[in-house]
């Protein structure tokens, strides 16, 4: 009986954490839950899982549906697991800090974003700094634990505005701080710390951290190669933007977190 208790118990938490390991954003203003995973799991283990609140089935008139969402217990559980266990999002939970920028790493964030964009796309040194001395809390940092250093960061500013538009990159004076609304000014991870899900983990706990704070919507813009990275992120594309940045054409993405 033991056996069986323990196969079990592992079944439980080797699919909670493939769930969370193949979760994607979802864009479903209608759900307070943001983090879905696609269902190909043991119907009774599922309805445990739903018992001890760390997932959550949606119903329809039909019966269940297709996917399951993470809750927050979930996803706690299953980082807890993927530590237990030494696998892969260990190095990303230990070896990252997620925070807020301090002012004295603006300089950091200046030299990131000259690595992660061409010259025509990056926004200059003094734009960068000029951003974290005004909007610090629309910074998202990820900390390399091992060497004190920025290993990428998110940034934006908060705007009542609902269309992207090339000013917000250059004039920090569109800042509303209490905005009902975020435009994304750029995702930077440095090429050593790409490949291990660290833009996405980034981007998930940015928008988390967002809705919480009461914003309404999140918009960015991107590259049609980006469009279906975005679109994974629970982004919608809302098609060809106005925005000319850098000479290029970009597409409207947009996240919607409290409607």
């Amino acid at each position: 009986m033991q056996d069986k208790k323990n196969y079990e118990q592992a079944v439980e938490e080797l699919s909670l954490m493939l769930m969370y390991l193949t979760r994607t954003q979802d864009n479903n203003e209608f759900c307070r839950y943001r983090e879905l995973s696609w269902k190909g799991y043991d119907f009774e283990m599922l309805d445990k899982l739903s018992g001890e609140e760390l997932i959550f089935q949606p119903r329809s008139r039909r019966g269940y549906d297709k996917y399951l969402y993470l809750t927050e217990q979930g996803r706690q559980r299953a980082q807890e697991l993927l530590a237990e266990y030494g696998l892969c999002d260990k190095a990303l939970n230990e070896r990252y800090l997620l925070r807020n920028i301090l002012p004295n790493e603006a300089e950091q964030a200046a030299e990131i974003e000259q690595i992660c964009f061409p010259p025509n796309e990056a926004c200059t040194r003094e734009k960068i700094i000029e951003r974290v001395a005004a909007a610090p809390e629309l910074f998202l940092v990820a900390v390399d634990q091992e060497t004190g250093k920025l290993a990428g960061f998110l940034n934006g500013i908060a705007t009542d505005e609902d269309f992207f538009r090339d000013e917000f990159f250059t004039d920090i004076k569109l800042h509303k701080p209490d905005g009902k609304n975020v435009m994304l000014l750029g995702l930077d991870v440095l090429p050593a710390h790409r490949g291990q899900g660290l833009a996405k983990e980034i981007m998930f706990q940015y928008l988390r951290r967002e809705q919480e704070n009461g914003r309404r919507s999140v918009y960015l813009t991107c590259l049609k190669p980006k469009v279906k990275m975005y679109t994974k992120m629970g982004f919608l594309n809302k098609g060809i933007s106005q925005s000319t940045w850098g000479g290029e054409q970009w597409y409207d993405m947009a996240y919607h977190l409290n409607i």
